[in-house]
């Protein structure tokens, strides 16, 4: 009988080890542990499946070492290539698209580096490409050796993500460490968002999974996750979202870009700015001035715009404008239909930088009739957001201006050429203290979530948005490209005929009503063509030139 006993013990022990190291991996594939380990009294989430490490190379987590990092095909057949954070960007306009098969090729234009740092370029995926599948990413190439090119080798191909599916596309260092991750697909539905305990983010490389962790927030496009265990610098790691009871992580273009280390910043500490202004911006270009020199006048002091694809060559209006001292930031924004989520990035990284954020558009002018027996102070915007400490958000009514009998684009600028207006306001746009966003990011782009401290303020009287909505129809039908805006349906869909969000009377098609140049003019509305007519001449001019300042 003791005979058998001692020969148990070493049979446990092995089953003992056995189950040990079982249990270990399946800590390291899910970062769930098991029931046996848990002890607090809440009951565990799903377990959450993640693809083996050897299926890595044939799963959305695949890396390849090739100069084309990875490639999203956007609608209208439009393609992003991004390249490694180390590539060397081809001068000037000098870029081609060279698709694999050597004989198909299509003019790149670069869009500069993303947020995270990566060079990126659109190109036009050509009708002969269109019908092979699956999609294969083109390489960067100068001009002159677009036809030269060899064929891809097959080790080096990459293929495309598609943005019509789920995709991670973007992140972004936090708080000095905390991670945002940008994703579509996981949130699909406006209001109804996945819990944060059903996700994890999946931090990777060419050899595996570097880490495996619980996200902290989940919200539209926007999850919130710890950092990775520290890595070596020129080691790029990919990260993901991984979903409890799904076998594949989701597809992603994201790299992990981890902080400068401690006492490393890579430029001085310096007090924040009191007003910034963030906006999203397409083919703006000959709107730009007039809106960043009115604000200037009246208190932002920095601008930063993401751009959503312009190719009206945004970069030299930019010049011109910090060439005259305005400080305006530009940031590329490829993504389509990502406006809230750009306006999350925004409120997060550069919450060290500004106190207070308008998100106003560049056919909005925030106004106050108060201002017309004045002349233009920064003190105007600080007096609107001059409030008790517990106020995180001040909201400004919008009232809508019509085409005012034009035409054509008035090349005195909108303030001078729209004054005719509706009656009643519609919507309300917000100034943002970016302390009081809460940790989720949650927007409707008008105004955002707020931390449970903080209570938001809605401007009764006085300040208001001058929104220059409805224009000439020239400019007006330029918005049926798309809607910017994540839950907003685009003009040609047939769906919420009765939102706020549709123009009384226009129907599906970029097809002007009768009428037009006449409509929504129900109040004669001069107060801010006159006010900046004699605060910066008539027509305006340089404005800059008589900015005066009373802070």
């Amino acid at each position: 009988m003791q005979a058998r006993r001692r020969q148990a013990r070493p049979c446990r022990v092995a089953i003992a080890v056995v189950i040990l190291a079982a249990t270990l991996v399946f800590v390291f594939l899910t970062g769930v542990v098991p029931n046996a380990f848990t002890i607090t009294a809440t009951p565990p989430p799903r377990p959450l499946l993640v693809a083996p490490l050897r299926r890595l190379r044939e799963s959305a987590l695949a890396v390849t070492s090739a100069a084309t990092d990875a490639t999203v095909l956007l609608p209208d057949w439009e393609v992003l290539v991004l390249l490694h954070p180390n590539a060397t960007a081809i001068a000037g306009s000098n870029a081609t698209c060279a698709f694999r098969r050597g004989a198909s090729s299509s003019p790149a234009r670069a869009i500069g580096r993303l947020p995270s740092g990566r060079l990126a370029y659109t190109c036009v995926m050509p009708e002969s490409e269109r019908r092979h599948h699956p999609f294969h990413a083109p390489r960067i190439v100068a001009t002159a050796a677009a036809h030269g090119s060899p064929p891809h080798e097959e080790e080096d191909e990459v293929m495309m993500e598609k943005w019509s599916g789920r995709l991670v596309y973007e992140s972004a260092v936090v708080n000095g460490g905390e991670v945002l991750v940008f994703a579509k697909g996981v949130n699909p539905r406006q209001g109804v968002n996945r819990p944060a305990s059903h996700l994890r983010c999946l931090y990777y490389r060419r050899r595996g999974i570097a880490a495996s962790l619980p996200a902290a927030t989940s919200a539209q496009q926007v999850f919130r996750c710890p950092p990775p265990p520290p890595t070596s610098a020129d080691d790029v790691l990919r990260v993901t979202l991984a979903i409890a009871g799904e076998d594949e992580p989701i597809p992603s273009v994201a790299t992990y870009n981890p902080p400068p280390p401690r006492g490393i910043t890579s430029s001085p500490a310096t007090s924040k700015y009191k007003i910034c202004a963030c906006t999203m911006v397409r083919n703006v270009g000959k709107f730009l001035r007039e809106w960043v020199e009115y604000h200037a006048a009246v208190g932002v002091d920095r601008f930063i715009l993401y751009d959503n694809g312009s190719d009206d060559d945004l970069p030299r209006h930019v010049r011109h404008l910090t060439a005259d001292g305005y400080h305006v930031t530009t940031l590329p924004w490829p993504w389509p239909k990502t406006q809230e989520a750009g306006f999350s990035h925004g409120a997060a990284v550069h919450r060290d930088s500004c106190e207070w954020m308008a998100f106003i558009d560049v056919d909005e002018f925030i106004f106050s009739p108060h201002w017309a027996d004045s002349p233009p102070s920064k003190s105007m915007l600080q007096s609107i957001v001059a409030v008790k400490p517990n106020i995180g958000q001040v909201s400004l009514r919008c009232m809508d201006f019509g085409p005012s009998g034009r035409t054509a684009h008035p090349g005195e600028g909108v303030t001078q050429g729209y004054t005719c207006r509706r009656r009643s306001p519609e919507r309300h746009k917000s100034l943002l203290r970016l302390d009081a966003a809460d940790p989720s990011l949650l927007n409707c782009v008008h105004h955002f979530e707020l931390r449970p401290e903080f209570a938001g303020e809605m401007v009764r009287r006085g300040a208001r948005v001058n929104h220059y909505k409805y224009q000439a129809w020239p400019e007006f039908r330029v918005k049926f490209r798309r809607r910017v805006s994540t839950y907003v349906a685009d003009w040609t869909d047939r769906v919420n005929l009765q939102s706020k969000d549709r123009t009384p009377g226009l129907g599906f098609e970029p097809v002007e009503p009768a009428g037009w140049a006449a409509k929504f003019c129900q109040v004669n509305d001069t107060l801010l063509r006159d006010v900046t007519r004699r605060w910066f001449g008539s027509p305006p001019s340089a404005i800059s030139s008589n900015l005066v300042d009373h802070d």
